[in-house]
């Protein structure tokens, strides 16, 4: 596909004009799905920041975050470029980005920058196209910029299904196309065949909602959900049994994950507890559930614990979590899932919890003592509490 073909090539230049050695601007890492960078200023600082590129591009631009929280300037540069209705192109985007952050730290621009200056005005309006292109490059250039009409993009896939179609003495080229323009993500590399068919599984309901006209969620959320469940699937912990993860509604629910914690620090009391459970009541792990908004990552997920019921570990009435990090005040886009899976994990070992084995009230597995509404209220008044009196913060000497 022309648009596939054209990305590479903007991503090949990025790289050739943006190494890794440069004193400015760096691409760390770069594929179809998503390119990384870093933006270096005169005084050493680094702010790693992320592009998302969605199936629909150029048509939508990509979707940018960054990992550093620190300078809302760049946040608020990230949200323009993620929501422009202008130019989409990644080359056009880049510049605009690196132009503002040079702008804001007061420095040089790169000589390289002009290498991908989006086209003159007056140049679009008279229907030019940039200097680097042929005519499928400038094509490729109207629809960045919108300036390509619905009828002529849809000629352009009834040509490219001709083109695949055409007699089988051809079959293998025409396989060898297909196959570089419908790819497995290479963000899929080391996913497990379980996590693969978990992130199908969430593509197709996501396009049968949007068929549907019932999309949940936003796009940046759901991309950056879609690439926890890759990096998770990727990972050691996940991988050695610390804990495991199911979306809700028999896997169709992104936004709401189900979180069984199955190991904890061996040396604690908390161990002990769970060998027991396991033991004695054939329960393996401590269930949590996890949900996300539209806002996420700039927003915190939701934890509460379901089951067992336990005490101490800085757990709250309803099954909320005390802990700074779960709330907008302590909450950084950069942290991944799993950092919170493996944090609250810590946090119960060092707040001394332990399960309660008293079933006369309401049982190991009884949701009776923990509901969602509890927690929400609970970690409510929690933050409000907080936010008047600050977070506690123990000493070193206390773990």
């Amino acid at each position: 596909m022309a648009c596939l073909r054209k990305l590479k090539e903007d991503i090949v230049l990025l790289e050739r004009i943006f190494p890794k050695q440069h004193q400015t601007f760096q691409i760390l890492s770069a594929s179809v799905d998503e390119i990384s960078m870093k933006f270096i200023d005169s005084t050493g600082h680094s702010v790693i920041i992320n592009a998302n590129i969605q199936e629909n591009y150029p048509r939508q631009p990509p979707i940018w975050f960054s990992e550093s929280d620190d300078v809302p300037a760049i946040g608020a540069a990230l949200q323009r470029l993620t929501e422009t209705n202008e130019s989409t192109n990644i080359l056009h985007q880049v510049h605009h980005l690196v132009s503002e952050l040079c702008s804001f730290y007061q420095i040089n621009m790169p000589v390289e920058l002009p290498q991908i200056a989006p086209p003159a005005r007056e140049d679009v309006d008279e229907g030019q196209g940039s200097d680097m292109g042929d005519e499928t490059e400038d094509d490729y250039d109207g629809m960045a910029n919108g300036d390509t009409d619905e009828d002529e993009v849809e000629e352009e896939e009834e040509e490219e299904e001709e083109e695949m179609m055409e007699d089988d003495d051809d079959g293998d080229v025409e396989m060898i196309q297909m196959a570089e323009e419908e790819p497995r993500s290479s963000q899929d590399e080391g996913v497990s065949k379980e996590g693969l068919e978990m992130l199908d599984k969430v593509s197709r309901v996501n396009r049968q909602q949007h068929l549907n006209g019932s999309v949940q969620g936003s796009v940046s959320a759901t991309d950056r959900l879609m690439k926890e469940i890759r990096e998770i699937h990727k990972s050691e912990h996940f991988r050695n049994g610390i804990y495991t993860f199911n979306l809700d509604n028999e896997g169709e629910n992104l936004y709401e994950w189900w979180i069984k914690l199955h190991k904890v620090d061996a040396d604690s009391l908390l161990f002990n507890d769970m060998k027991t459970l396991n033991d004695e009541h054939k329960q393996d792990h401590i269930l949590f559930h996890m949900t996300f908004n539209e806002n996420f990552p700039f927003d915190p997920p939701f934890v509460r614990l379901v089951a067992p019921t336990i005490v101490n570990g800085f757990v709250l009435g309803g099954g909320a979590i005390c802990m700074e990090l779960l709330t907008k005040q302590g909450w950084s886009s950069a942290y991944s899932i799993e950092s919170v899976i493996l944090q609250i994990a810590a946090t119960l070992v060092k707040g001394k919890a332990r399960i309660s084995f008293d079933t006369s009230k309401s049982g190991l597995k009884s949701h009776a003592n923990y509901s969602f509404a509890r927690a929400q209220q609970s970690f409510k008044s929690l933050v409000q509490i907080h936010n008047k009196s600050g977070w506690y913060t123990p000493p070193k000497s206390d773990g």
